[in-house]
């Protein structure tokens, strides 16, 4: 990690990164494309988990052999986003998590959450991670378009007040990764809850992976 520079700020996906999440997400989609009729598979599904949503329906949509219209894939990402809410009962902070994010707070680093989830699907997942105060958090509901498009990251920039070039993006999807290098920030990935290869996020652009996020720890001590 010697390569990194310290971090102006940090912006952190939430599923995945901080949450133990991903299994959730898939499930709800799975059973959101079960109820509408589209055939899913599950692998294809975890590929594309922390993109923009109504991204992924039409993209599952398409694969089965069908279209949806913006208005069908709107329906399809809110369905599965209720699905999530009844089914995320437990969700649990990942290995390192609590650490890293008190290290950050203690180095007086700032941080934001960029999540493509819609605000009223974090609480519960917020609220897992025992925070000493309320984190600014930017959804897929403040933007057009969420990951892989830079917008969620670059409005949490702004929402912190470092310019992009000086963030890191700490995620766990390939579409985090691809999402920081259009932003211009320095995309990190974190293994512990990804359901992506380290090998697939270099591809997509990751300039460090670590299995835990608390490996990072020492380059804060470097500021």
């Amino acid at each position: 990690m010697s390569d990194l520079p310290p971090p102006g700020a940090v912006i952190l996906d939430l599923d995945g990164t901080l949450v133990d999440t991903v299994e959730t997400r898939i499930e709800a989609w799975m059973r959101t494309f079960t109820e509408f009729g589209i055939s899913a598979d599950q692998r294809h599904v975890a590929a594309l988990i922390g993109s923009d949503g109504r991204r992924l329906a039409h993209e599952v949509a398409s694969r089965a052999g069908g279209t949806l219209t913006n208005d069908h894939a709107e329906e399809i990402d809110a369905r599965s986003g209720a699905i999530y809410s009844e089914l995320n009962s437990n969700p649990r902070p990942l290995p390192g998590v609590a650490a890293f994010l008190g290290g950050l707070d203690d180095a007086g680093v700032p941080w934001a959450i960029a999540t493509s989830s819609r605000r009223e699907q974090v609480g519960r997942s917020v609220t897992a991670l025992q925070l000493r105060a309320e984190p600014r958090i930017v959804d897929g509901s403040s933007v057009q378009r969420a990951k892989p498009e830079p917008d969620l990251l670059l409005a949490a920039a702004a929402a912190v007040g470092v310019p992009p070039a000086r963030c890191w993006c700490v995620g766990d999807s390939t579409w985090d990764m691809r999402a920081a290098v259009a932003a211009g920030m320095w995309p990190i990935a974190v293994l512990a809850g990804s359901a992506a290869s380290e090998v697939k996020l270099r591809e997509s652009g990751a300039r460090a992976v670590v299995a835990e996020i608390d490996e990072l720890m020492p380059s804060l001590a470097r500021r």
